[in-house]
């Protein structure tokens, strides 16, 4: 259906592409991957003739039409309606439902013979061209990117760029090309619509190209991987999971047959290094030397799987309750978000708030941050330090800063090297470090920002999206720096892949009440098909919606608590994790202390300092094992 032949492209004297060959075949669900700026976007482009290559071929079939989804479609407007935008994608059907209106209309005043024939075709090819159920079909792919269906008459202009996105999405999927050119699809969609795109594409009856960063998605739809790399396009005949499993294996060959020819090289010069001088020797001298002129070089195996090497920390520890929402409300005049929820967030939790665009996800956060007014109580809890990650944020960085500088603003007590350290876990190389935040990408200041909110020694992350405009390598990066992060966060995500390995606890917003679910993603996933299916599921524990328990009526038992015995108790609590701060405080110093070199030529010093270590660790968990205790009463 389309063959790309020896491709060559090059952009700014950089070769994107060099000699790179592909083939598209009908049905063919292709996944296009690689690190960012290796060519994606670019290859979408040259299929479709935005751009021209500098040499080899792209060669389609005849009858083959492309459509081509890609992000600058989210800058459209007008003031047509969402629904007539979709339906632009029925050129005859539109066409031939004007020409039977204005056939319908002149025979109201000049009835003809000829006229009715006319009506008779042109109804004909209408009702053959299923033109009855245009409206209906574009209904339903509207309405399964997640419009409701009072929308569909509002103008398209009156939308954000991501909904105009979907809107054009419609569009391209109601027009069914034979080749579908789909450029990250998944960034501006909910859970929700990721899902149902994934069932269309599975069964679209043509051949389909995606780029995308969504791991999940593209194991659900693909049936081939491609890899951009090294300029060239290296196929894998299976999804995503395949292409890991399948590129694992041809990188150990490769690195072996490469590490096997660096040593012929090596002993090829030694040779002709060291009988060159020599007559007797110089044919065969000259003969390695042409060898190695005519030897194909293998590639070195590039690494594309970053690992963070740094520990997170934070200097001060909370207590056990990190946040409480009692009895909130929140609504934005007759649209309700919450009403009289109650839920709590305790050390330690890793919580992914998930669900459809609009249930208030993001306001949700704004309310755990303190920075949306709400009717009901927020209790922050004892030594939490927090911080807060969004995309608006992004704008909030220092825009003539350098990377270097802009990180100091976060942790000014790191040195350089280690700052280094941190840019260069989030892909910032070499002199990458001294650009201005102006001249980045999106992605790229995304990255900053992540960075930034992750050295800050914040002992509670609230992350909205973080990984938006992050390629897997980036996401793959965050996965690793959170999994070594000890503290709390909330984070909302629509990457499920991500979740999945991020999350100890789900939550979610559902009849205007936040509800939790004890367990991983994957958990979650099977109780909620279990559910479907009407069965029982053993999967994990059934989700809750956390509501503050009502004291009950006070009754003649000898084991009931009063008010104020409770007040008193939380208050003893409050007192012992302020004086358990202190002495980790006083601990990190004294073990501070006993690691100076200096200290060692003083063995008074030593001898003091240690005794003094000793009964710190012996105060810290006496007053733990009380803590614990008091805890336990309060229970």
């Amino acid at each position: 259906m389309l063959t790309i032949n020896n491709l060559s492209f090059y952009f700014g004297g950089r070769a994107i592409f060099d000699g790179a060959n592909l083939q598209i075949k009908p049905k063919d669900r292709i996944g296009l991957i690689g690190l960012n700026g290796m060519g994606k976007s670019t290859l979408l482009r040259l299929i479709v003739g935005e751009y021209q290559a500098d040499g080899g071929s792209i060669s389609k079939a005849g009858d083959c039409s492309i459509g081509f989804l890609n992000q600058d479609l989210l800058s459209y407007q007008t003031h047509d309606s969402i629904l007539a935008v979709a339906m632009q994608a029925f050129e005859r059907e539109n066409y031939l439902q004007t020409e039977i209106d204005k056939v319908l209309h002149e025979m109201e005043v000049n009835y003809r013979d000829e006229l009715v024939d006319k009506l008779g075709h042109l109804q004909e090819e209408f009702d053959h061209l299923g033109g009855y159920t245009i409206q209906s079909k574009a209904e339903e792919i509207l309405e399964g990117l997640g419009f409701r269906t009072e929308e569909l008459q509002k103008p398209l202009k009156e939308f954000s760029g991501g909904w105009r996105m979907r809107v054009m999405l419609a569009k391209l999927l109601l027009q069914k090309p034979s080749l579908l050119l789909l450029d990250e699809p998944t960034n501006h969609l909910d859970l929700p619509s990721i899902q149902w795109v994934e069932k269309y594409i599975v069964n679209y009856e043509n051949a389909v190209v995606v780029v995308s960063h969504d791991r999940e998605f593209l194991d659900n739809v693909c049936n081939t991987t491609v890899e951009v790399t090294q300029n060239k396009l290296w196929s894998y005949p299976g999804n995503y999971s395949f292409y890991v499993e399948e590129k694992a294996l041809r990188s150990e060959i490769q690195k072996s047959a490469f590490e096997n020819q660096q040593a012929q090289i090596r002993q090829t010069e030694r040779f002709i290094e060291r009988f060159k001088a020599k007559a007797s020797k110089s044919r065969q001298v000259q003969s390695r030397v042409k060898a190695l002129n005519k030897l194909d070089l293998i590639d070195d195996v590039i690494d594309a799987n970053a690992r963070v090497h740094f520990k997170f920390k934070f200097s001060v520890n909370p207590g056990r309750n990190v946040m409480a929402l009692e009895n909130v409300s929140k609504a934005y005049g007759e649209k309700v978000i919450l009403d009289n929820t109650t839920i709590n967030i305790e050390r330690g939790d890793k919580i992914a708030l998930i669900g459809a665009n609009g249930k208030g996800k993001s306001t949700l956060l704004r309310i755990i941050a303190g920075s949306e007014p709400i009717q009901g109580e927020r209790k922050l809890g004892h030594n939490v330090n927090f911080s807060f990650f969004a995309q608006h944020q992004l704008e909030s960085l220092h825009m003539d800063e350098t990377l270097l500088e802009e990180l100091k603003y976060a942790d000014s007590a790191k040195t350089e090297q280690e700052l280094r350290m941190v840019l260069g876990c989030f892909l910032f190389q070499g002199e990458d470090v001294f650009k201005k935040i102006k001249v980045l990408s999106g992605g790229e200041k995304s990255r900053v920002a992540l960075a930034k909110v992750l050295i800050s020694e914040a002992n509670f992350l609230l992350l909205d999206e973080p990984t938006n405009h992050l390629d897997m390598q980036s996401v793959n990066i965050l996965i690793q720096a959170l999994d070594q992060y000890e503290g709390t966060y909330v984070v909302v995500s629509h990457d499920r892949h991500f979740v999945s390995q991020v999350a100890n606890k789900i939550w979610y917003i559902e009849d205007h009440q936040i509800k939790e679910y004890p367990g991983t993603y994957d958990e979650y996933e099977t109780w909620v098909e279990d559910n479907k299916a009407n069965r029982p599921t053993t999967a994990a524990p059934l989700p809750v919606a956390v509501k503050k328990e009502e004291k009950p009526a006070p009754v003649v038992e000898t084991n009931t608590k009063n008010q104020n015995q409770i007040k008193k108790l939380e208050r003893e609590i409050e007192e012992i994790e302020a004086k358990v701060s202190d002495l980790e405080k006083k601990k990190s110093l004294l073990e501070e202390k006993l690691a100076d070199p200096t200290i060692f030529g003083d063995s008074s010093k030593l001898q003091k300092t240690n005794i003094e270590y000793e009964q710190t660790k012996t105060e810290l968990a006496k007053l733990n094992e009380v803590w614990e205790s008091k805890m336990m009463e309060i229970a």
